[in-house]
């Protein structure tokens, strides 16, 4: 007969074969002590030696709670748990696993302690340990963790620490490993960086010793909330007649860069833009981790590669820029330009590739083009400046300034015109602009989005497209 995936984990009935149950006076069978059974303990990671940290006595249910988890651990069959697909039923037969061993255990705990307790072990072996209440949080945007002892979170902008704490390094990398094993990524001494997405597409960056020196170092973007244009309009970020201008840009194959600095909104600013694309046309999408949401039903999504332990078979962004333009793409949207990908995008969009979006890291849109020249220049090319700039000029339309404002909120401060070339560099115009005008008492800035009086030289291309606006949208 077949024995159900709770016997298995529970290791009843089971041959020597399967995992056994840990005997008595606490020795462990050989399967046990294979390296496929993954059993955290305590003490410092023995790949980087302890740290120096103050020891601190675990309290009764804490001790139990590392109990708890050490004997489902030595009991599970990982294998078994390997082949469920339905995450709701493994935390389902763990729960029902964990509740007979507190059975056996002395320790009084109230039912509110016995649920939490049982929750926990279940966040430490298909979860994300002491982190994974604050990831089901929704108010939380961004989860960051210093080191086992230090773990903050942000929440409307603002940064929090919180008591959640992992119980020493080897915990943390634990839970770490867990996270890029899923995607094929890896962290190790010899591969200490790593970027990686979690299944909601919530972006993981974590590095770990020796580069990071009080232990592992981890920092989760979420995305949890997939933001429409419209509800961008509702909370302030921009108004309806600049959503109207954007959309307009996007129906119109105009070339969009979104610029911003690190947390100002870039990636949810351009999912919003991408929803305007016609589901009919398709879409290939090149990031170094996967995050973008688009809505259309003809979407490829390439991902960049790391190289491997021999620091071979690495795929860089401009490999995969190179290779989109020979998929047949309608438009190619580059998460985040940063290299010499640059100078392939630019040629893409100048090379019948209209109305691509992609994102680069600048303060203001004056500096986003002269990054994108400083890119250029890294990638090798000897392009004269005044070539680099007609290339610019002819390839962008359009560069959306995001911006994070000192009250935590994010903002869409600038719609800036890329006007063409006259010698001396490009030339921009800025369409709408966000007014500070102060801040109030509570911290909150204060300001409006205003327009400039200024009709934009695409007018021409949008009535081609039939999406004809009214001057009075510019303030004209």
């Amino acid at each position: 007969m077949a024995k159900s995936l709770r016997e298995r984990m529970m290791g009843r009935t089971l041959g020597a074969d399967i995992f056994p149950t840990a005997s008595d006076d606490g020795a462990k069978g050989p399967i046990a002590d294979s390296p496929k059974v993954s059993s955290m303990k305590d003490g410092a990671s023995g790949m980087f030696g302890p740290r120096k940290e103050a020891t601190e006595s675990l309290s009764a249910v804490e001790q139990l709670k590392h109990s708890i988890h050490r004997k489902l651990i030595e009991r599970l069959d990982l294998e078994a748990l390997e082949r469920v697909t339905d995450e709701r039923l493994i935390a389902a037969q763990i729960r029902q696993a964990v509740a007979e061993l507190l059975r056996d255990e002395s320790t009084p705990l109230s039912q509110a302690e016995r649920e939490e307790l049982v929750d926990q072990v279940v966040y430490e072996v298909i979860g994300l340990g002491p982190i994974e209440p604050l990831f089901r949080d929704p108010t939380v945007s961004d989860i960051f963790v210093n080191g086992p002892r230090e773990i903050f979170v942000e929440r409307k902008g603002k940064i929090h620490r919180v008591k959640a704490t992992f119980r020493n390094d080897a915990h943390l990398l634990a839970v770490l490993d867990r996270i890029v094993s899923r995607v094929g990524r890896r962290v190790d001494e010899s591969s200490p960086m790593v970027d990686a997405r979690l299944p909601d597409g919530s972006r993981v960056n974590a590095i770990i010793p020796p580069l990071a020196i009080d232990g592992a170092v981890v920092s989760i973007r979420r995305f949890g909330a997939n933001l429409g244009p419209e509800k961008l309009v509702e909370f302030g970020a921009m108004t309806a007649d600049m959503l109207t201008l954007l959309r307009a840009c996007v129906k119109a194959r105009l070339n969009v860069l979104v610029s911003g600095g690190t947390g100002s909104g870039k990636t949810t600013l351009l999912n919003a833009l991408s929803s305007f694309i016609p589901s009919a046309e398709r879409v290939v999408t090149i990031e170094d981790a996967a995050e973008l949401r688009l809505q259309q039903e003809h979407v490829v999504r390439l991902e960049t590669r790391p190289p491997n332990a021999e620091g071979r078979g690495e795929v860089t962004m401009r490999d995969l820029v190179k290779n989109a333009l020979r998929m047949r793409p309608d438009r190619i949207i580059v998460g985040e330009v940063r290299g010499a990908e640059a100078m392939d995008m630019l040629q893409a969009m100048n090379t019948g590739h209209e109305g691509s979006l992609t994102t680069v890291h600048a303060n203001t849109p004056y500096d986003a083009i002269g990054r994108l020249q400083t890119m250029i220049l890294l990638g090798g090319t000897n392009l004269p400046d005044r070539a680099m700039r007609e290339q610019i000029s002819s390839a962008l339309d359009l560069v959306v300034q995001a911006s994070r404002l000192s009250d935590g909120t994010r903002r869409v401060t600038s719609i800036t015109e890329v006007c063409g070339n006259d010698g001396d560099g490009v030339k921009i115009q800025e369409l709408y602009r966000f007014r500070r005008d102060g801040v109030a008492e509570d911290g909150r800035v204060i300001g409006e989005h205003e327009p400039m009086g200024i009709v934009p030289h695409f007018m021409d291309r949008l009535k081609m497209a039939g999406l004809e606006l009214p001057p009075s949208l510019f303030g004209a």
